[in-house]
């Protein structure tokens, strides 16, 4: 063990200790008080490597401090101490671990860091943590091993729609599609599953929005970046520990439409908010979006449908309100751990009065494939005819499975 490394151990209790009969910064001064009195001396280089470490403990992640690199987005503790990272190489598990003690205590001061309580008592906690970290965190006996910790890192910056298409994110003719979309205020919504990138494409979409425009942007946690110079963040609110004081998404959706938004923009859809939403949409509000989590294109109006049941929509009400609130929907995956636009359809109200999802372009192949929905989805965002052509460097192929329609998937 290195000197810093065992002059850690001991000493962040006695800074905590120094901490609560002294609130303050945990800086050089205060470490090297607590190591003077375990007649303990270190130089100024690996005093100030203490301090940082000591720091990370007390203020920061504690043994996650390191693993938080510029492109990761996720950091899991599992309950046998193993800590797994998500980055665009896709989820692997790290060198570090942590024992069941110190992930309990972690996870404690998170919770109480981001303003929850996390305890035997109330063994679960959701919180956001200074800096926009996301925190989940559950103790045994509801985790059947040590504590289980998530944390959901926000971007450092704000990517753009080049950012992504250099990064591989955006192939064919996606980047073009999408500077359409934005600019012929189409509303939208971008789905796929946990960890695809839904937020980071959300925000490279909305930074393209006109500078005049007024973005008003609804949240749980704030983590949609956008270079924008005029956007407004509104944040839901948990009730306290005697249950009032919550704000949640459907009071703030309600809000929104009285701030003179250009565009409303719910950052995740996922309860009976999406009523709010599509009422929103359909009151002349051109060109708002949100993220859905969904499996693919095809089952976003039976995700809809579930959600809109909360809010008390049946199926005949939802489709009504979304088929023209709604306008197009643009899917992510992961195909080799990798993030990227797999599929763009058009939403819908089929035969039978029901909501449905039309397959416009499937992006999966090296060469895009033109579904049934491609000629309103051109017609919609004034597309060039020929930019699938120029994509791919012949015209694109019309893929069997989607010859049928909506109901292939």
């Amino acid at each position: 063990m290195s000197a810093p490394a065992a002059a850690v151990e001991g000493i962040v209790e006695r800074v905590r200790e120094d901490l609560a009969a002294d609130p303050g910064p945990v800086d050089v001064a205060r470490v090297s008080r607590a190591l003077r009195s375990e007649g303990r001396v270190l130089g100024a280089a690996a005093m100030l490597e203490v301090t940082a470490r000591v720091r990370d403990h007390v203020a920061g992640l504690g043994p996650l401090q390191g693993l938080l690199g510029a492109d990761v987005t996720d950091v899991l503790v599992n309950g046998d101490g193993t800590i797994w990272v998500d980055d665009p190489e896709g989820l692997h598990r790290s060198e570090v671990r942590i024992d069941p003690r110190e992930a309990r205590e972690l996870a404690v001061r998170l919770a109480t860091l981001g303003g929850r309580r996390l305890d035997d008592a109330a063994p679960c906690a959701d919180a956001r943590l200074p800096g926009g970290i996301r925190f989940h965190g559950v103790l045994p006996p509801l985790s059947t091993g040590g504590a289980l910790i998530s944390l959901r890192l926000p971007a450092r910056r704000a990517l753009s729609l080049a950012d992504l298409e250099a990064a591989g994110a955006l192939p064919g003719p996606a980047p073009a599609i999408l500077r359409a979309l934005v600019t012929a205020r189409a509303a939208f919504v971008v789905t796929g599953g946990t960890g695809s990138g839904k937020t980071t494409l959300l925000g490279a979409l909305l930074s393209l929005t006109d500078a005049q425009e007024r973005i008003v942007v609804i949240e749980d946690a704030q983590e949609l970046r956008i270079d924008h110079p005029h956007v407004v963040h509104l944040q839901s609110r948990h009730a306290n520990s005697e249950g009032s004081g919550g704000v949640g998404l459907i009071d703030l959706v309600r809000q929104s439409l009285r701030m003179r938004p250009d565009r409303v923009v719910l950052g995740e859809c996922r309860g009976g908010e999406v009523r709010e939403l599509l009422q929103a949409l359909n009151t002349g509000h051109e060109g708002g979006c949100g993220t859905l989590h969904a499996n693919t294109a095809l089952d976003v109006p039976a995700r809809l449908e579930a959600l809109g049941a909360l809010g008390g929509l049946d199926r005949q009400a939802l489709a009504a309100q979304a088929a023209s609130a709604l306008e197009v929907i643009v899917h992510l995956g992961r195909p080799g751990g990798r993030r990227r636009v797999v599929e763009v359809a058009v939403l819908e109200r089929g035969a039978d009065g029901g909501l449905r999802a039309v397959s416009a372009l499937d992006l999966r192949d090296e060469e895009p494939a033109a579904g049934p929905g491609w000629e309103r989805l051109a017609v919609r965002l004034h597309l060039d005819p020929g930019i699938l052509e120029g994509a791919v460097g012949g015209p694109a192929r019309a893929r069997g499975r989607h010859a049928a329609g909506a109901g292939a998937r």
